[in-house]
Order: C-alpha cells, then sequence, then structure tokens
C-alpha cells in the first residue's frame, strides 16, 4: 500500500466533534498564553532562530523514518524547539508549523487541527522543555545533557501518543484497552527516532552555539553565519525528503490494524499531499513542496514574532 503523506497527523473522521472543540478550546488558552510569555522574553535576533527552527522542523516532519512492522515515524520536534527556545516559542513555532501543514498541504483534518496542534505541538514542548530543565544543571557533562535530552524528547512523543489514545477512545473510535497499548507500543519505537534526531541536533548545536542552551534561551542571540547555516540543513533535509519512508506511520498503522482507517476523511487542494502542479516527477513535486512549505512556515513565524515584538 502506497503510503499518502496527507495522513501524517490527524485525519478529519477519527475524532468527533465535542472531542475536536474541545482540544481546540485547549489549544487555543495554551496558545494565547504562550503568545503573552513570549512576548516579555522575546529578543530582536531570536526571530530568525525561530524562523529557521520553523522551517527545519517541517522539513524533517516531511522525511519518515522506517520502524518495525511495516510502519514508519517522522520527527515531531516540540521537544527539540523546546530546549532551544525556550517552551513558549517553541509552542509558537509548532502551531505554526501544523498549521501551514493543514491549511496548505491538507496534511491532518482542519476540524481535528486544534487536536494536532495540542498534541504534537504544545504537549511535546511542555513535556520536553519541563524533564530537561528540571533535571539538567550547568554542571552536568555534555553527554548526560545530550541523555536527558534524548529522554526528555523520547517522552514527548509517548505523552503524545496517549493522548491521542484518549481522544480516540473519548470520539467513540476505539476503545481504550485496545488502543492505549497499540499507540503506546509503536510509538515507543517511534520515540526512539525522535531522541536520535534530538540528540544529533542538539550535539551539533552544543559544539558550535552551546550559549543558544543555557538558561537564557529565551533570549539567545543567534548570529547570521549560524542562522545561515540552520537554512542550508534545513535545505539539505528537503532535497532528501524524496528517499522518506512511503510505509504508513504509527497512528495510521494502529488505525489499519483496529480497523478504524475507513474513518479517514481527506481534503483536497492544489498542493495537497505535498504535491505540487507542473512537476513531472513525483521527487521534484515533493522536494518543490518542501521548498514553499519551509519558505511559508518560516516567513509566517518570523511574522508573528515581529508582531509580537512591535507591541513590546
Amino acid at each position: 500500500m502506497h503510503y499518502s503523506p496527507v495522513l501524517m497527523h490527524i485525519p478529519d473522521g477519527f475524532l468527533s466533534l465535542i472531542v475536536s472543540i474541545i482540544c481546540w478550546v485547549a489549544s487555543a488558552a495554551i496558545i494565547g498564553l504562550a503568545i503573552s510569555k513570549t512576548n516579555k522574553a522575546l529578543g530582536e535576533k531570536q526571530i530568525p532562530l525561530m524562523g529557521v527552527m520553523a522551517a527545519f522542523i517541517f522539513a524533517a516532519q516531511m522525511i519518515n523514518f522506517p520502524v518495525a512492522g511495516g510502519t514508519s515515524g517522522h520527527l515531531l520536534g516540540g521537544a527539540l524547539a523546546a530546549i532551544i527556545l525556550g517552551p513558549w516559542a517553541a509552542m509558537l513555532v509548532m502551531t505554526a508549523v501544523i498549521a501551514v501543514q493543514g491549511l496548505l498541504f491538507q496534511d491532518g483534518g482542519l476540524v481535528v487541527m486544534g487536536a494536532n496542534i495540542l498534541n504534537m505541538g504544545l504537549l511535546t514542548a511542555a513535556v520536553g522543555y519541563g524533564l530537561y530543565r528540571s533535571v539538567s544543571n550547568s554542571n552536568q557533562s555534555t553527554s548526560v545533557k545530550l541523555g536527558i535530552a534524548g529522554v526528555a524528547a523520547w517522552l514527548s512523543v509517548m505523552t503524545g501518543a496517549l493522548l491521542t489514545s484518549f481522544e480516540l477512545w473519548l470520539s467513540g473510535t476505539s476503545q481504550l484497552q485496545v488502543v492505549i497499548p497499540a499507540m503506546l507500543g509503536v510509538h515507543a519505537v517511534i520515540g526512539l527516532g525522535e531522541a536520535l534526531i534530538t540528540v544529533s541536533a542538539l550535539a551539533f548545536i552544543l559544539r558550535t552555539r552551546p550559549d543558544l542552551l543555557g538558561e537564557g534561551s529565551e533570549s539567545a542571540k543567534a548570529s547570521r553565519g549560524w542562522i545561515l547555516v540552520g537554512a542550508i540543513i534545513t535545505l539539505a533535509v528537503v532535497l532528501l525528503s524524496p528517499l522518506a519512508s512511503v510505509n504508513p506511520d504509527g497512528l495510521n498503522r494502529v488505525a489499519m490494524n483496529l480497523g478504524f482507517m475507513a474513518n479517514a476523511q481527506t481534503g483536497s487542494g492544489p498542493l495537497a499531499g505535498y504535491k505540487v502542479p507542473f512537476f513531472a516527477l513525483a521527487s521534484q513535486s515533493k522536494v518543490a513542496a518542501g521548498v514553499i512549505g519551509i519558505i511559508v512556515v518560516g516567513a509566517v513565524i518570523m511574522l508573528i514574532a515581529r508582531g509580537m515584538k512591535a507591541k513590546v
């Protein structure tokens, strides 16, 4: 079966309208708090870093890596963004990424977008940051800090999977005693990929700009050269996107195994499925979609951040 990237995130049809509305309300409340908190701490030179981080996470989420049983996983990035930017700025970055994915590429449903933002963005940033900052300190070695970050990233994935399980249960889509072990089982493996990518990215940053991970990371200043390196890495990731696994991701695999995949409702649009018209080859189309995506999501988060900064 060929995997459609339209369904990387929760599609419409998996959650009930009531559960979707509750998730929207919760997400809106947390995003509002994140905006308020970020307004008080946002530095002028952090804005480009937020843009690069948003673009990188968007690009990295396009690359599904294979895991056991014909299943794939992809980076969430909430823990990584939170450790670098702080939790509130990271939540805004993750919200922008998930919103652009849904609105421009129909990646995840529009009705359930509040749930995708809550599960994949807000919760992962909070859990990842909370664990990393509560356990790590300046006296620890680099290897210890990286180990803590890896565990934080893994737990952020597991927490998101657990919340999704409860949402599916409350929606009447699946029984709780069935969906929890299924979701946690597959995401325990996917979380290892999340941890590996997070640790690798942080190891690079610790070697080049360790000040970005200090206690004052929410106002850290990134040089133009460092931002350029991040942009180049992001573009390289996009160029690798055609090599992504075509196997269904963790949620879709669970939906297939438990029999509720038929509930999925997919949207349509000019860039649905990360496909850009006028490109004959699928690989070229996906790369073009990725380039469009990183430009849009980077621009969106920078415009939001600059708009907030102007009001400070």
